[in-house]
């Protein structure tokens, strides 16, 4: 969060309500919470501004086709962590890229449509200087994917 900016209970409220529903009305939102439209539109300018919300359609991957979803773990020689990060997030089947601790250094999320783009991303990974070990999982069923985690 940026410096000098804390939450508010209106911000908090509206933040549950977009994860539910990113198309929301501010007009729905502000009957809700019992305040006017433009403390709500003041407040979601704020939100925007300072990066703590971003309004983007998340597709269903299996929705589209793709079918073929893994998680992967990367140990990384760690002078070339940098390096391998921005040769990863130029792949586009790689939905999600995370520094993690422990006995990997990063966990990135493949998403394909079949086992065979599966093989090729592997192969591709395989090719990217820094890498020396790979570990993976196939996602066989996703059953929760949510954006409401911190709200209670």
């Amino acid at each position: 969060m940026p410096m000098g900016f804390s939450l508010d209970g209106i911000d908090i409220r509206i933040i549950k309500i977009l994860a539910k529903n990113g198309r929301a009305p501010f007009t729905e939102i502000a009957a809700d919470l019992k305040v006017t439209e433009k403390t709500v539109r003041t407040h979601y300018k704020q939100l925007i501004e300072k990066e703590i919300i971003t309004i983007t359609g998340v597709v269903n991957p299996l929705s589209i086709g793709l079918n073929a979803l893994a998680i992967v773990w990367l140990k990384v020689e760690l002078n070339r962590l940098d390096e391998v990060i921005e040769n990863i997030k130029r792949m586009k089947e790689v939905r999600f890229v995370s520094v993690v601790t422990g006995k990997y250094q990063l966990i990135i999320q493949v998403n394909v449509s079949t086992q065979e783009d599966l093989k090729e991303s592997f192969q591709r990974l395989n090719k990217i200087g820094g890498i020396y070990e790979v570990n993976s999982m196939i996602q066989l069923e996703v059953l929760k994917d949510t954006f409401e985690y911190f709200l209670k």
